[in-house]
């Protein structure tokens, strides 16, 4: 097959499951028979890939389409400690965290269950955490137009925690700030105060 065809083929659940078990053997320098415990290895990466990716065959729009009418509030809406689960783009290892999504709404407000699964949506991708970070806000801004939202996401990263320089305790932070959030240094404050709030529940 020629590179430029080659290129361009999608692969299948066949092709998948052979570069698993490419990549075992040369993980187990075997070239001969997989041992009785690797023989299904292939197949099981393959099936957990359609749950840890299945990200991709979600859309942030329809998602967020079921919106409600906010009756005048105009206050911080926000869901903190959701947590969450990705994979490093750059070694396929995961990273784990929680992150706070919040709001001020104008019109619309949308049901709590939806930022959670906004932060999956977009987690459960080959991903950077600074991209999921600001794609949240982004969905976000062009779904609800809200007066401001903001977006911040703390994780452990496994590619610092297993290679590398191993530390196994850093905690990496992003954040995105739109709208009135990004502006007013009081609205940023009150959601800071929000997030970090004792949990008294």
């Amino acid at each position: 097959m020629e590179g430029d065809e080659y290129m361009s083929k999608i692969p299948n659940e066949d092709d998948a499951k052979n570069a698993v078990e490419t990549l075992v053997r040369y993980i187990e320098k075997n070239g001969g028979e997989l041992r009785e415990g690797l023989i299904d290895t292939p197949k099981r990466v393959i099936d957990s890939f359609e749950e840890l990716y299945n990200g991709y065959s979600q859309d942030a729009d329809a998602l967020l389409d079921a919106t409600f009418n906010a009756e005048g509030y105009d206050g911080i809406v926000l869901l903190k400690d959701i947590e969450f689960h990705s994979t490093c783009e750059h070694h396929m290892l995961p990273f784990t965290g929680s992150a706070h999504v919040a709001y001020i709404p104008v019109e619309k407000i949308v049901g709590i269950s939806k930022l959670a699964r906004l932060v999956e949506l977009h987690s459960m991708r080959l991903q950077n955490q600074e991209r999921i970070t600001n794609s949240i806000a982004d969905d976000l801004e062009r779904v609800l137009k809200p007066l401001g939202c903001g977006v911040i996401i703390e994780a452990k990263h496994g590619c610092m925690q297993c290679r590398g320089v191993k530390k196994q305790n850093s905690v990496m932070a992003t954040s995105s700030m739109r709208g009135v959030f990004f502006d007013k240094s009081e609205a940023r404050m009150e959601l800071l105060q929000l997030i970090n709030s004792p949990r008294k529940i």
